[in-house]
């Protein structure tokens, strides 16, 4: 079953995949977030003319292909495109097969128990804290994630003391009984994340997220071993050999590869074999509610090194405006703190007509 046709319906901030293969059968997918009209570019570009013509259920080696054609280009955009044909052909596999991506993947469907993750930093301890709670109480979430220091800051907080004032707070708050993670976003050098560090393990949290640069590895392997909670890092990386480094370095106690950024499903997973013969878990980057966090859920039910939970963005229009509308139904309500991965072909969601009506379309195609 060959790849005949190979379409983009997108904006600047997200852009979905079809795939269509002989006899008409489609698949969903999409390419990572962020200047997604960009990647759309390079899909069309350098992923589609290498993708039309190969097989759409047996497509690993394609991939692999793809980047031998372009070697000249690694990095984050061509993996960023990547991602966009890998998920669209796990759904149009799941569709052609009667099943979700999940169990082709070797799992089951069901429930998944998931962290509310806060990706403000404009906001008040006080007001963090109360938007949580009111979560804690009303999803039953049992899990939370907020943020610490300021992006990529070096050592300058999003305020002075917000880091010193955020801990505490948020964590009283929340109380006992609940998972309590932080993210630095490779805003601290590693004298002052492991000063953080020491306040994170005093108020019972522990998880401490991209504490330093994540492009030094070093760095944040000096945290680590300073520390007695969870470092995590991973979501920008891309490349194997970066990874490579990171565990060989023991940079981390957990690995957070982010499926879209990755590449898609087929090149996150070797990370997870990675991760699984070094004896670390992977709790996946999933940072905004588009086919990304979908995409994840079906692999965290799956895999056998799966981390605790799945981070749910608990960010709405103010702050992702580009999300609304981008699905039919609510395929992200949370109940008791867990979402729900469908048992239905493919990933089980539905891209919403109106939106792609309103999208930028572009075709590639080739011989049947």
């Amino acid at each position: 079953m060959r790849i005949t046709r190979l379409e983009t319906f997108g904006n600047a901030f997200v852009c979905f995949v079809r795939a269509t293969a002989e006899g008409g059968v489609t698949g969903w997918g999409q390419l990572s977030t962020y200047h997604a009209d960009l990647t759309a570019e390079v899909f069309h570009r350098q992923v589609a003319p290498h993708a039309l013509g190969t097989d759409a259920l047996d497509f690993e080696d394609t991939l692999r292909r793809i980047y031998e054609r372009e070697h000249k280009f690694p990095g984050s955009y061509l993996r960023r495109a990547m991602a966009g044909l890998d998920t669209a052909l796990w759904d149009l596999r799941g569709k052609v097969e009667g099943k979700p991506v999940v169990s082709l993947l070797g799992g089951s469907p069901g429930r998944l128990r998931a962290y509310a993750s806060s990706m403000k930093r404009d906001i008040t301890p006080e007001d963090e804290a109360a938007r949580l709670c009111r979560l804690r109480d009303e999803k039953g979430f049992t899990a939370f994630k907020w943020r610490v220091g300021a992006e990529c800051g070096r050592d300058v907080d999003e305020w002075p003391g917000r880091t010193e004032a955020v801990i505490p707070v948020v964590a009283k708050a929340l109380g006992e009984g609940v998972d309590k993670l932080v993210d630095g976003n490779s805003g601290f050098s590693p004298a002052r994340a492991i000063a953080v560090g020491r306040m994170l393990e005093d108020h019972g949290i522990g998880h401490f997220e991209e504490p330093c640069p994540y492009w030094e590895v070093d760095q944040t392997a000096e945290v680590r071993a300073a520390l007695s909670i969870d470092v995590a890092g991973g979501e920008q990386d891309c490349e194997f050999s970066s990874w490579r480094l990171m565990i060989e370095h023991g940079a981390v106690d957990i690995l957070q590869p982010d499926v879209m950024y990755m590449g898609g499903i087929h090149r996150t997973l070797e990370v997870c074999r990675m991760g699984a013969a070094a004896g670390l878990p992977i709790t996946p980057h999933a940072a905004n509610l588009s086919l990304v966090t979908m995409c994840t859920m079906h692999l965290l039910k799956a895999i056998p090194n799966a981390g605790k939970y799945l981070e749910l963005s608990i960010e709405g229009p103010d702050y992702y405006p580009w999300q609304e509308g981008l699905f039919r139904g609510a395929p992200y309500d949370v109940s008791d703190g867990c979402v729900t991965v469908p048992d239905a072909p493919g990933w089980g969601v539905e891209i919403n007509p109106d939106w792609l009506a309103r999208a930028s379309h572009r075709v590639s195609e080739g011989r049947g």
